[in-house]
């Protein structure tokens, strides 16, 4: 497995040069298509790096503490296997759960704040950043939701239904993690619990809940709102992309405050 890790390192160290050199040579559909297989090639590295170090556990004992990938990393991993904006104490939460740990969302907070300065001073220099959701509305960041800038600009903007849309995406999400677990820890299962607890037929009780089951009641509820939220976001997202340059598309635009004056009233 350390050897796996090597290899996918080398990899990756060779993909970035080759999209910088597709960046600096004026080639963008080129340095696109790198930087994609660049994302596929992190992201095999984090699952192997996940394998190596994930806890042998029974059901009902605690997840192993610590972790060797960096806070950034660590918020990442969340928020991939979450697959939608989430508030810092979700992130935690579920991170803490599945991968252990000790991120915070105090870390998770200032890392955002990281993000958009180095995103201004070198874009692109990161195959991925962390950055705001926003709304379908004013195109303002989404107050406390962490999304990743490689998901799609609609997934990244959150409308009127997609707190409740999210809500049933997580459920799924986590009912997926739990099924790939050949041991679920307590703190995963009582995580899904939560979620299925507000699913209508997705567990009679706790003891009785059953991962597939709560994935289908989740998912027979999404049915019912998934084509109306996708309606806002993908006409948020486009008038995102007409409105707003890249910086502000990720990490969202800032309201104007207009004075008024005697003779407007």
């Amino acid at each position: 497995m350390t050897e796996a890790l090597e290899n996918l390192e080398r990899q990756i160290d060779e993909l970035r040069a080759q999209v910088r050199r597709a960046a600096t040579s004026g080639d963008p559909v080129r340095a696109r298509e790198l930087r994609a297989d660049l994302r596929r090639m992190e992201q095999a590295w984090e699952n192997a790096l996940a394998a190596l170090t994930a806890p042998v556990a029974e059901v009902g004992e605690p997840a192993q503490t610590g972790s060797i990938l960096p806070a950034r990393e660590q918020v990442h991993q969340a928020l991939v296997l979450l697959t939608v904006p989430s508030a810092p104490k979700l992130v935690v939460s579920v991170h803490t759960a599945v991968f252990g740990g000790d991120l915070t969302s105090v870390k998770l907070t200032s890392l955002k704040r990281d993000e958009e300065r180095s995103f201004r001073s070198s874009p692109h220099a990161r195959p991925y950043y962390l950055c705001n959701a926003l709304t379908y509305d004013r195109l303002v960041p989404a107050r406390g939701l962490v999304a990743v800038s490689t998901w799609p600009l609609a997934r990244r903007v959150v409308g009127p239904l997609s707190a409740r849309v999210d809500f049933l995406r997580v459920g799924i999400a986590l009912a997926h993690q739990v099924e790939r677990m050949s041991a679920p820890t307590a703190p995963v299962l009582r995580l899904l619990w939560q979620y299925a607890a507000n699913i209508p037929d997705a567990a009679p009780t706790f003891d009785a809940m059953q991962p597939a089951v709560v994935a289908a009641a989740a998912a027979a509820e999404l049915s019912v709102h998934e084509d109306a939220d996708l309606a806002h976001r993908e006409d948020a997202a486009e008038r995102a992309r007409t409105q707003l340059d890249e910086t502000h598309q990720l990490f969202g635009s800032s309201l104007k405050v207009v004075r008024r004056t005697a003779t407007d009233s």
